[in-house]
């Protein structure tokens, strides 16, 4: 994956594999050190070693910052899946592009997001401030930068930037809000791969 907020955003879904509709997974995260852009060009065969130790290979990065932002996040997804395809992975890896960037995934109507990010309590609210801020539009779901706006919240309330707070939101925000296409289709791929033990 492409860097520290996404491994600790993953952390969070997978503490949560009944939110997820899946079963426990035991897994290991790495950290491409060339961030988005590696993993849009070589991510494969970053991958490619590790075909033989894991069951399943996930690559995760944000298309905004890839370098390949034109080329449309599900072409391009459906480039390096191919690619993935034909490599000693087959069908047991896939690629999630997150379109524009991860932190579309943060910006839930849950209030578990002002708490993390340091707004419950404070007026006006995280939404007003946005929308007064010129980050996010009125009535629209989420922001259009979601990086640039969630890190203006953060400092706008005196929260230090940190990977661990992607990890919180993740373990407490409800899933069946999130309507952003990358996750469903992170969440689609975990439970083909490990589907929910039958109760």
């Amino acid at each position: 994956m492409a860097d520290k907020d996404m491994e600790h955003a993953l952390k969070g879904l997978f503490a949560r594999p009944q939110s997820m509709s899946i079963r426990p997974v035991v897994y290991d995260t790495f950290v491409h050190p060339q961030h988005d852009p590696a993993c849009a060009r070589r991510g494969v065969s970053f991958l490619a070693r590790m075909s033989t130790q894991y069951d399943h290979g996930l690559l995760l990065f944000d298309h905004e910052g890839s370098g390949r932002e034109a080329t449309p996040s599900d072409e391009l997804q459906r480039e390096i899946d191919g690619h993935l395809a034909t490599s000693a992975w087959g069908e047991r890896a896939k690629a999630v592009v997150v379109d524009p960037e991860l932190e579309a995934w943060v910006w839930s109507p849950s209030p578990h997001v002002d708490d993390v990010a340091g707004w419950t309590g404070r007026a006006p609210s995280l939404r007003e401030w946005l929308v007064t801020e010129g980050w996010l539009r009125e009535g629209a779901p989420k922001p259009a930068r979601p990086k640039a706006a969630f890190h203006s919240a953060l400092r706008a309330a005196g929260v230090a930037r940190s990977a661990s707070l992607y990890q919180q939101i993740a373990e407490r925000v409800s899933l069946r809000r999130c309507e952003d296409r990358s996750f469903r289709r992170l969440q689609r791929t975990l439970q083909e791969w490990f589907p929910a033990d039958p109760v």
